[in-house]
């Protein structure tokens, strides 16, 4: 059976680990998030020790197909998020 991690469920191993509140414990998984997109809004990276490291990567402009008319079209640039784990987590997954 594949076990899935939803936010939900991450914010509830967080509150019974912790022993604090559900609230509290989504509070604490929302700063989280919020300061990983804040860091990469801001061009900045994220590297947390023993994870992994995220940080934005650009997409240079290029033509594409459009797949419903064959036409060509133009891809303007632009940035995405990318994330590297680091050899500990690569490790664990092993």
């Amino acid at each position: 059976m594949d076990k899935i991690v939803n936010k939900k469920a991450l914010v509830d191993c967080v509150a019974e680990k912790l022993e604090i509140s559900k609230k509290n414990a989504a509070v604490a998984v929302d700063t989280v998030f919020e300061e990983i997109a804040n860091v990469l809004a801001e061009g900045g990276k994220a590297d947390i020790t023993g994870f992994g490291k995220f940080e934005v990567t650009e997409r240079p402009a290029r033509m594409g197909i459009n797949p419903a008319t064959k036409e060509k079209m133009p891809i303007p640039a632009s940035k995405a998020p990318k994330f590297k784990a680091s050899k500990s987590l690569k490790d664990a997954v092993k």
